[in-house]
């Protein structure tokens, strides 16, 4: 099995896709307006309209209700790219802070109030875990 991607559900696709655009200077892929994918060498953040729901189970996903899950995406100078995000993103939840487990993170919301985590690892351990 292999993870492929995460799918965030939204009632305005392009704000979305233009939101994680900027933050990650990823282009996105548009299969239709109700679908984009944002791909990176390992992982894909695809970003759907709440009218692709029904085409799998009516009901079952809501936009900007997620309560649980960070979206992380592991960048090479996290400090470098917080003073970046500045320009345009209001709601930090944290600035970067070092975590115990060796990473350096910046905690943020995207416009629909998902938790999005940029990180750098900066010990040796979470370098060694992280290295391509």
């Amino acid at each position: 099995m292999d993870f492929v991607s995460i799918r965030i559900i939204t009632s305005d696709v392009a704000r979305l896709v233009e939101f994680y655009e900027r933050a990650t200077d990823v282009q996105a892929t548009w299969a239709t307006e109700d679908f984009a994918e944002l791909r990176t060498p390992t992982a894909t953040l695809a970003i759907a309209s709440t009218r692709t729901v029904p085409l799998f189970a009516p009901g079952s996903a809501r936009p900007a209700d997620n309560h649980s899950v960070i979206t992380e995406f592991l960048v090479a100078d996290v400090d470098r790219v917080h003073q970046n995000l500045t320009a345009f993103i209001t709601d930090f939840v944290s600035e970067p802070t070092t975590m115990p487990w060796g990473n350096r993170s910046l905690l943020f919301r995207d416009p629909d109030g998902n938790l999005v985590n940029f990180f750098t690892p900066v010990t040796p351990a979470a370098i060694a875990k992280f290295a391509r």
